[in-house]
């Protein structure tokens, strides 16, 4: 069992674009969700995985993962046939900033004008810096799940100001 600990950030501006190292498209469709566990299958690039991942408490960083990798022909199948909504679809870029990686992903489609950063920890107490292109973290805010994003996409989400737009 691996356990993910994260943090998720909205991305203010194209900053990060300048030491950007690398970027693969992803296609995740989701199958089974419960109040435990969301079920999900994902083409990143080359390779697929089908991935468990435990429902995240309240206000905590962690939660349990596992993660297999599959035939990239069954998982574009899986997804065809088998996601709930509609598939998120997005590329994720690598970005040092610091002695860490950021995964900054910029979404299409129904989330198109969504960009969101990532940081994976060590543990849930890692101190980090943040870059200069991050802005309010939404770590704790399930509409910026991608599970949450596939049922209720961020264009459809009220314009009233609630809600930032990365570049």
């Amino acid at each position: 069992m691996a356990i993910e600990i994260e943090r998720k950030y909205i991305v203010r501006d194209d900053a990060w674009r300048r030491s950007e190292i690398g970027s693969a498209p992803i296609e995740q469709g989701y199958f089974a969700r419960t109040p435990l566990v969301k079920a999900r299958v994902r083409i990143f690039g080359d390779n697929a995985y089908i991935t468990l991942k435990s429902a995240n408490a309240t206000g905590a960083l962690s939660r349990q993962e596992f993660e297999y990798k599959i035939p990239k022909s069954d998982a574009a199948e899986m997804i065809r046939q088998f996601s709930v909504e509609t598939p998120i679809r997005k590329v994720r870029y690598d970005v040092p900033f610091e002695g860490n990686i950021w995964t900054v992903d910029v979404f299409e489609g129904a989330n198109a004008g969504l960009v969101l950063a990532e940081i994976e920890l060590e543990s849930a107490d890692q101190a980090i810096t943040l870059p200069p292109w991050v802005g309010d973290e939404v770590t704790n805010d399930p509409r910026y799940e991608n599970s949450s994003l596939a049922r209720s996409p961020f264009t459809t989400w009220s314009k009233d100001g609630e809600t930032s737009k990365g570049a």
